[in-house]
């Protein structure tokens, strides 16, 4: 252990530490979880630090070697390269005020570390007076949410979706020739194309592509440079747009300074938006796992239009049985994120005057739903959707059994004779057409026509 100091006096830190005594303080006052905030936070809020330092060295706010230094410390934060040092608990104050001292106290032990000085010195960088300069916690951790959280939904979300979309395109194209029967309200409808059908899915996953790129337009808005309240103290009033042009150099995306530093401090209704695009993308990618997974079922006593890939054996008592496992881990996970992502709105209702006090918790609910969400579609595009297969005969036989091709026959017989029929059909075995032909109410070649099954997945051509 070492012997450091902060505002309230004399604390043990272990050695090997980059942290300082008001971290410390944290860790012995929040053993509640032991999950520290996600890593992904942890390298925003690195990379907000280094944005932070570097405004300062333009502003000339800074020495230019305190700048470089700090910026060096805060670089190797948002590299990863400092994780072990940021031990403190996802439930601790509502601001995140530990985390932001975590940060400072790290970068400003670093570049002791750096200068060749003693670690805990304070020389050359004292961690607030350098460190956290015209910053607050109450203006850098709602900055470093949203900078992490659009960074993660750009790099980990958006490309997982879109590879599930990919794979979805391509089923799509290759079971385009593929009539089946339709489906609503789980009893049989008019036919479609299995190639339709997969049309519908991607469709879908398209759009959540486009509801995640939404989300990070929403997150734009960052509130660095409102200090303590929103009205700026102890900045300078160019800071905020230095670090924003910053941030958006360092990450490809487009960050600005909050049109209202009190709305952008006071409310997280940004990210209360965000949370419920989560939701949606979450039940739309249950939806399709869940329709894979009907669709798949059987093999024998079920639908079987689909075969799903082997992963591993679905049963430790029946040989040979395969369960559609990626559906049912897709399933979970985006019932994990539309709970993380309801919490997240939940801590959006918890803001008093100017500050909202749920920041930690609010950063590990959407950024956990943001990572489970993103591996979870990954694996479920390359091992389940990009290995699934047609049965086109067991198709055929659905089309060929089903009743609810009497639509088709409503324009020529109206829909109480078509009903008649249908229900005719169902009570003695017999096929529509025989019933048709034998009450003599169409001529046999354009009954032919009207119940070719795949005249009525294109009725317009």
């Amino acid at each position: 252990m070492r012997t450091e100091r902060d505002s309230m006096g004399e604390m043990a830190v272990p050695a090997d530490a980059l942290y300082g005594a008001s971290t410390q303080r944290a860790v012995l006052n929040f053993p509640v979880s032991g999950r520290p905030m996600p890593a992904a936070f942890i390298r925003g809020l690195g990379l907000v630090k280094f944005a932070c330092a570097r405004a300062n060295l333009e502003l000339r706010r800074l020495p230019a070697e305190k700048g470089r230094l700090i910026e060096q410390a805060a670089r190797e934060v948002a590299d990863g390269r400092l994780a072990a040092h940021f031990p403190v608990d996802v439930f601790q104050t509502g601001s995140a005020t530990s985390s932001n001292t975590n940060a400072n106290e790290v970068i400003a032990n670093r570049c002791s570390q750096l200068a060749g000085q003693p670690v805990g010195s304070h020389r050359p960088v004292h961690p607030n007076d350098d460190v956290n300069l015209g910053q607050s916690s109450n203006d850098v951790i709602p900055t470093a949410l949203h900078v992490s959280l659009a960074a993660v939904l750009h790099a980990e979300l958006i490309p997982a979706l879109e590879t599930l979309g990919r794979e979805l395109d391509a089923k799509s194209a290759a079971f385009a020739d593929i009539v089946k029967i339709g489906r609503t309200h789980l009893m049989d409808a008019t036919p479609l194309t299995l190639g339709q059908e997969f049309s519908g899915y991607a469709a879908q996953v398209h759009k959540s592509v486009e509801r995640a790129r939404s989300a990070i337009a929403a997150l734009g808005e960052l509130a660095i440079g409102g200090t303590a309240v929103g009205t700026g103290i102890n900045g300078h009033p160019e800071f905020a747009g230095v670090v924003c042009r910053i941030l958006c150099t360092e990450t490809g995306l487009a960050f600005r300074e909050a049109d209202n530093h009190f709305e952008a401090q006071a409310a997280r209704d940004d990210c209360v938006e965000v949370a419920g695009l989560l939701v949606t993308m979450a039940a739309s990618l249950t939806k399709l796992a869940n329709d894979i997974r009907w669709l798949a079922s059987g093999p024998r006593a079920g639908l079987g239009e689909l075969r799903l890939p082997a992963t591993q054996p679905g049963s430790s008592i029946m040989p040979g049985k395969v369960n559609p496992v990626m559906c049912e881990m897709l399933v979970q996970a985006a019932l994990y994120a539309e709970g993380l992502a309801n919490t997240a709105a939940r801590c959006g209702r918890e803001g008093q005057f100017e500050l909202n006090a749920t920041l930690p918790l609010l950063a590990h609910c959407l950024h956990e739903a943001v990572h489970v969400l993103s591996a979870a579609t990954r694996n479920f595009a390359e091992r389940c959707v990009a290995g699934l297969e047609a049965d086109p005969a067991r198709c055929r036989d659905l089309v060929a059994r089903s009743l609810m091709l009497v639509t088709a026959l409503s324009p020529h017989l109206g829909y109480d004779q078509a009903a008649a029929v249908a229900k005719e059909a169902q009570a003695t075995g017999r096929t529509l057409r025989e019933i048709v032909l034998e009450r003599k109410l169409m001529d046999p070649a354009a009954l032919d026509r009207a119940l070719d099954p795949r005249m009525m997945t294109h009725p317009g051509e």
